[in-house]
């Protein structure tokens, strides 16, 4: 610890080190990364289980996939709304209950056998993880600092894609073995004990400035970067994510895998977005367009080389593995640059941003499952996400050149 003179004042002040002298993030960073991750593996763990969920509920795959775009659609609508509404509410309290309604949304789902059911259940759960998701970005960048926020977003980030490699590979497995309501019954237990984790672990808010105002909030979203940021963050996942949604059918028709494989598969496409995403974190502080970038050229290739060799499966595994690895690189770095751009506005630029990913996710998937249905059949899907990726440069390239004519119109001035 370090003592300092505080100003007026005859007594000293003990002040915890900071991250950048310590090298070591708080732990509340880690316990938001365990609440990512439960919402994580609902959020995909539909998709290794589609032909189940059909099979049970007498409807078609294609069907089945309206779970996870509905997931998304909650996300998108429920992330701005939910971050407005409980602007005032001590993010503390704000995140565990959002974990309790996400509790009681796996039980409806787990109970039920109506779909329609179902997919309000679905919606309501989308929203409560929208509402953590805000929060819990503003939470980790703010105890890490902004010159450890992407680093601290990439773990929080992180719990999401380690979700891809324990929480929905086992999900998938359990759906197998014992019924795909288990996952769901897993989850709201986890949840509700999360939720008292979160509640004891999360400190309370300590500051004393101005009440949060959601018109001061909104009025901060002028920059035009912040919207080419969040348009980045959508295509991201809708190329990704189109084609991961149906990555099951891909392996069992096109592949040739047996079903009991596609959990080692998920498993391998987790490691890849858990790597990719702390890697994303750690380099893009100091090579961020480099990072945006490369991931953006080789989720690209490798969706399309996706479309080329799914027939192989060796190729088609490392395709899986090396889609997770650049497809999620990225998400930490873009989140961190739209909470950077929005200043004033923390709270509503990560909230936005989860909307965006959710977005890219909804219409990818919606679009994918058209494909899939189409005379395209598996393939379809990865066809519907090589092409979205192209759309990846785009912002990226806008977003780079005023950056540069930024920084010339600065030296000039110097």
């Amino acid at each position: 610890m370090r003592v300092v003179n505080r100003k007026r004042t005859d007594h000293l002040m003990i002040s915890a080190p900071t991250v950048e002298e310590t090298g070591r993030l708080p732990l509340v960073i880690y316990v938001l990364a365990v609440g990512v991750f439960l919402m994580g593996t609902t959020e995909f763990v539909v998709a290794g289980i589609l032909p189940e969920i059909a099979g049970d509920l007498g409807t078609s795959i294609a069907n089945v996939g309206l779970m996870i775009t509905v997931f998304a659609i909650g996300m998108i609508v429920g992330t701005p709304a939910m971050a407005i509404l409980t602007l005032r509410v001590p993010q503390r309290v704000t995140l565990s209950s959002a974990l309790i309604v996400f509790a009681i949304g796996h039980v409806i789902v787990a109970l039920s056998s109506n779909f329609g059911l179902i997919l309000g259940a679905r919606f309501l759960t989308a929203v409560a993880t929208g509402a953590f998701w805000a929060v819990a970005a503003v939470v980790g960048a703010k105890a890490a600092g902004p010159a450890s926020s992407s680093r601290a977003l990439g773990i929080v980030l992180g719990g999401g894609m380690l979700a891809n490699v324990i929480g929905v590979p086992l999900g998938a497995l359990a759906g197998q073995t014992i019924g795909w309501r288990g996952p769901f019954w897993a989850l709201a237990a986890l949840a509700l004990v999360a939720a008292a984790v979160v509640h004891r672990l999360v400190p309370a808010d300590t500051d004393s400035g101005a009440v949060p105002s959601w018109r001061a909030e909104i009025a901060s979203l002028r920059d035009g970067r912040i919207w080419l940021v969040l348009f980045g963050c959508a295509v991201v996942c809708g190329s990704s994510l189109a084609a991961y949604s149906f990555i099951s059918p891909l392996l069992t028709e096109n592949t040739g895998l047996a079903a009991s494989a596609v959990p080692l598969v998920l498993v391998g496409y987790g490691l890849g977005a858990f790597v990719g995403s702390n890697l994303g974190g750690r380099l893009g502080a100091k090579h961020q367009y480099g990072v945006l970038f490369v991931s953006a050229a080789m989720t690209f290739l490798v969706l399309g080389a996706l479309c080329l060799f799914s027939q192989n499966v060796i190729v088609t595994v490392i395709l899986v593995v090396m889609l997770g690895l650049f497809g999620m690189s990225t998400n930490p770095i873009l989140i961190g640059m739209a909470v950077r751009y929005a200043d004033q506005a923390p709270t509503m630029a990560s909230a936005l941003s989860t909307s965006s990913f959710n977005l890219g996710t909804a219409v990818g998937s919606w679009i994918a499952g058209f494909a899939f249905a189409s005379s395209l059949g598996a393939t379809g899907p990865v066809l519907v996400g090589t092409g979205v990726a192209a759309l990846y440069f785009l912002p990226l390239m806008i977003l780079l050149r005023n950056e540069r004519t930024k920084r010339t119109a600065v030296e000039v001035v110097n």
